[in-house]
């Protein structure tokens, strides 16, 4: 069991407060809630361009890494559709270092043309390396785009085009500053060798009187049912065939969720899962594949993923991945299966509850989902799942008409 305390500083700012005597450091995790899906459809990226941007430097604090390695400690941070999140880890007994250099970036950012040309620079490059220049790297692109025809998961998080980060001006990157990194659009997560009373004094120190933001109103759209197949197939130089197959489900605040992603772990989660043990090892059809869920806060994606064999067309892979998943339909999954993956995620959860660290970053997640109490009642809600579950959920999602489809065509040899 997990015991935290929460309070709300006067300019909206949620904290909440882990105490563990058990390890001598600290970890503070400082949430933004915004991510892609609250930017503009013609100014995308400018989420992750923020994750750079942060770390160069404010009105007091030239470079942010330094002091922290200085007094031990490390930090790093990431984005996605729905968050940007801030971590640091350092002794207990320099903790405030860290309230007094997450206070002074979230009230005086150092945002200048300099600074947003070298970020500028960066993310772009991160963007033709990692999505134009890696084969397959365009693939998010094409899934999110064929999945989401009105809601913004419609793009990945590190944008639609560079175009949209290389024609950023000032102005706008200022006016997203002003918007979304404010106290009332935060959460400040705790955990380690600290008191509640601490960290009510620092965060009161450090961030209280920082102004409080416009309040946001988040108007994003709600993706409909799709009701028809999407099929994009992308003729492009990739070293072997590929195939993506889509299919929507529940978001993360929905009780529906664990249900599935356990379906995701039944089809693949290691060696004895269902697609990796029938189609690559005893069938030899494939010679990668996985199946996974998005996580995200609006309903999500359950993706398979795959590479054919030598000699196996993808029409052929592609109706075996169909006859596995019409067996989750048709016949219920048997009770040790069901078990089995269950005893995987208690594992994972309890494992991943070890490290400081992550209860301060799940802490921070649940807070901002206005749900706590997950971070001690997930794996109870696992463990609620049952066979008939999996097998209606089954039927529900893995339909031809809520599936979107990416094929790559590797070049003939």
């Amino acid at each position: 069991m997990i015991k935290y305390e929460r309070f709300q500083l006067d300019n909206g700012l949620q904290v909440i407060v882990h105490e563990d005597n058990s390890t001598p450091m600290a970890a503070v995790n400082l949430l933004y809630k915004v991510g892609g899906r609250d930017e503009s459809p013609d100014k995308t990226g400018f989420a992750h361009l923020f994750e750079h941007l942060m770390f160069s430097g404010s009105a007091n604090v030239p470079d942010f890494d330094d002091p922290i390695q200085m007094a031990g400690g490390e930090n790093n941070a990431f984005t996605n559709n729905d968050i940007t999140n801030f971590y640091d880890i350092v002794p207990a007994e320099n903790m405030e270092l860290v309230f007094w250099l997450e206070s002074d970036r979230m009230l005086s950012l150092n945002i200048n043309q300099q600074s947003l040309d070298v970020q500028r620079k960066v993310v772009v490059e991160e963007f033709k390396e990692s999505c134009l220049n890696q084969p397959y790297g365009d693939a998010w692109h094409h899934i999110s785009e064929l999945a989401y025809k009105v809601h913004p998961y419609s793009w990945p998080t590190i944008g639609k085009i560079p175009k949209h980060i290389e024609e950023a001006t000032l102005e706008d990157v200022k006016a997203f500053y002003q918007k979304h990194y404010q106290p009332n659009n935060a959460v400040l997560a705790v955990a380690g060798k600290v008191t509640i009373e601490e960290v009510k004094v620092l965060a009161k120190k450090w961030f209280g009187d920082i102004p409080k933001g416009p309040v946001l109103k988040k108007d994003i759209p709600k993706e409909p049912v799709q009701k028809e197949f999407h099929k994009r197939i992308q003729d492009t130089k990739v070293p072997r065939n590929a195939m993506y197959l889509a299919f929507h489900g529940p978001g993360r605040d929905e009780d529906s969720y664990y249900t599935f992603d356990l379906l995701s772990d039944i089809l693949s989660n290691g060696s004895s899962s269902r697609l990796f043990r029938r189609l690559l090892k005893e069938r030899r059809l494939f010679t990668e594949i996985d199946a996974y869920i998005t996580g995200s806060i609006d309903p999500g994606l359950l993706i398979i993923e795959g590479k054919p064999s030598e000699g196996v067309s993808l029409e052929d892979a592609e109706a075996a991945i169909w006859a596995e998943l019409e067996l989750i339909k048709t016949e219920l999954v048997n009770e040790h299966e069901l078990q089995k993956v269950k005893n995987k995620v208690e594992s994972t959860l309890i494992f991943s509850e070890a490290s400081v660290l992550n209860k301060a970053i799940n802490l921070a997640f649940f807070e901002a989902m206005d749900r706590p109490e997950l971070i001690n009642e997930e794996v109870l809600h696992y463990q609620k799942v049952t066979a008939e579950g999996l097998q209606q959920m089954a039927r529900k999602i893995f339909t031809q008409e809520n599936c979107s489809e990416v094929y790559y065509l590797a070049e003939a040899k």
